[in-house]
Formats: structure tokens, C-alpha cells, sequence
């Protein structure tokens, strides 16, 4: 760190008078050397570290393929065909912070590890669409209005009670935990929407790294929006695909057609052949634009 003397006597004139030091001096008092971040009120980079002991509630028991069974003998009660040790097939039901923090830093960590680790974490965060929770019923007839629970009450209170700056702050603190949480090949999944999907996508590149960035899904609904003669429609929401490291597993959802047969089948087309003996089928491009030449291959 090099201060000019200029610099020393500016910092030291701030300290005296007991104002804040304006914001170039932070980048020059300290190492961090991050040139654009999300800032917000509260920010602090220490997260949650309570562990806490996890109790079962229920056991729900399901006839299991005796192959399953056979290949999973040391996890499983070969009398009751309950599970007796193991850290997955569980639904653990708690606040997420608590039981990410419990999971990481508690005594399931080193099982967990032992099996292979977390690879995939989905999550789908609130997306500040109003404090109201209550909804309406209909019971023989008559419409009766539900009020939100005391426990939607504090959960939106303590997510968006201070506005943008206290959901960052929770979204912030739970990524940090699941980044910590996920094995070096594996990858996370954030759904989000237009209220808040630059602040997610800004905390994720900041927690995972931009270069860690993957893609942005684009989950497209149906439906209608009256007020289309105005505006553009809302018609889609955001998942975000972060990865923990460079050497992230991902698996193709695409699948080889069995047969020729099949292909031409599930398309509903006719097989065309060229001047040159290649067969083909037309695909509707919509959007009333011209078919689509698909080549047979």
C-alpha cells in the first residue's frame, strides 16, 4: 500500500472530524482490488455458522425395486426397508440459512463428502411480489379469505422489511453457503424474475465469479396480458446457471434418435429427398416465416 503524503493527511483529516472516508480510499486502504461489485447497506462477508441438530419427524416408507435394495444394502433395514444411515432421501424442513450452516460446518459434512458431495443446487428465491400473502377459498359455497401466518409475516418482514438492501443480504449470505456446499464439479440453478433478476445476477457473479457464468435460461409461459397495447408482455422468467469451478459435470439433455422412423414420426413430416439423394423433412420455422430444411442424417 502507497499513500502520498497528500493522501495521509486527506485520510487522517476525515478520521478527526469523524466523517466517513470518501469511496476511492477504499480501493487504495485496501487489498481488495475489485473493481465493480454490488454495495448495499449491511454488506459484510461473514455468513452463518450455527450447526444445529437435526431430529426426525416423520419416516414415509415406499416398497423399493429389489435392485435398488440390493445395490443400497448398507443404507437400508433389509426387515422394515427403512433408511438407517445416509444423508440423502431426506426433506429437511427448517429455515434454509440454519440448515445450509448445519450442513456445512456440522457432522453430516464429512458423510456427505463421503458419498460424493452436493453436485446440484436449485433454488427459487422470493421475488418481492407484494407483502400480502392472504388468498381466497372457496368452502360449500361460501369464499373465505386467508390471512397470512405470522411465519409469512416475519419471512417477509426479514426479506424485504428494509427493501432491496435486507433480500441482497439474505440472497447473498445463502449463496456463499451453497457455493461452499457444492463440490467442484458441480453447478447451481437460480430462478428469478424481472423484479429481481439484475440483483441476483450481480451477486452471483460476485459470490461464483463471471467466469463461472454459464447461461441465462429463459423459461418462457403462456398466457395474455391485456395491457399489450401498451407495453411488451411479461412472458418469461430468468434460471441462472453458475458452476463452482472450471471443471463443472454438465450432462446433454439431448438423446440420439432411435431409427430414422422415429425421427420422422415424432416430427409428423414427410420424408423428402434432393436432386442429390438426401433425405429431408420441413420444419415450421413460425412466426409465419418459410418452412425449415432439416437434413436427415
Amino acid at each position: 500500500m502507497k499513500l502520498t503524503d497528500n493522501e495521509i493527511r486527506d485520510i487522517n483529516r476525515y478520521l478527526e472530524k469523524g466523517k466517513p472516508l470518501p469511496e476511492k480510499y477504499r480501493f487504495l486502504l485496501f487489498e481488495d482490488k475489485r473493481e465493480v461489485e454490488l454495495v448495499w447497506n449491511g454488506k459484510t462477508s461473514e455468513v452463518c455458522n450455527v450447526v444445529l441438530p437435526f431430529q426426525v419427524i416423520e419416516q414415509v416408507d415406499e416398497p423399493r425395486e429389489e435392485k435398488a435394495v440390493k445395490l443400497q444394502m448398507d443404507l437400508f433395514d433389509m426387515q422394515t426397508g427403512r433408511q438407517i444411515k445416509g444423508w440423502n432421501n431426506k426433506l429437511i424442513w427448517g429455515d434454509n440459512k440454519l440448515i445450509m450452516s448445519s450442513l456445512k460446518n456440522g457432522p453430516l459434512r464429512e458423510e456427505i463428502e463421503a458419498q460424493g458431495g452436493i453436485k446440484l443446487v436449485c433454488i427459487d428465491p422470493p421475488f418481492d411480489v407484494g407483502a400480502d400473502f392472504s388468498m381466497d377459498i372457496e368452502i360449500g359455497g361460501e369464499t373465505l379469505t386467508k390471512k397470512p401466518g405470522i411465519l409469512e409475516e416475519i419471512a417477509y418482514r426479514d426479506t424485504w422489511g428494509k427493501g432491496a438492501d435486507s433480500f441482497i443480504s439474505m440472497i447473498y449470505e445463502g449463496l456463499v453457503l451453497m457455493r461452499d456446499l457444492l463440490t467442484e464439479d458441480g453447478s447451481i440453478y437460480v430462478h428469478c424474475d424481472w423484479r429481481v433478476n439484475s440483483y441476483i445476477r450481480l451477486v452471483l457473479d460476485e459470490v461464483f465469479g463471471k467466469e463461472l457464468f454459464n447461461n441465462s435460461i429463459a423459461w418462457h409461459y403462456s398466457g395474455w396480458n391485456k395491457k399489450l397495447s401498451r407495453a411488451f408482455e411479461k412472458r418469461h422468467d430468468n434460471i441462472f446457471f453458475y458452476s463452482k469451478s472450471v471443471n463443472t459435470t454438465f450432462n446433454s439433455y439431448f438423446q440420439p434418435w432411435a431409427s430414422k422412423e422415429e425421427y420422422v414420426k415424432a416430427r409428423k413430416q414427410k420424408v423428402r429427398i434432393d436432386d442429390d439423394g438426401r433425405e429431408y423433412v420441413l420444419s415450421d420455422a413460425g412466426g409465419g416465416a418459410t418452412n425449415l430444411r432439416r437434413d436427415i442424417l
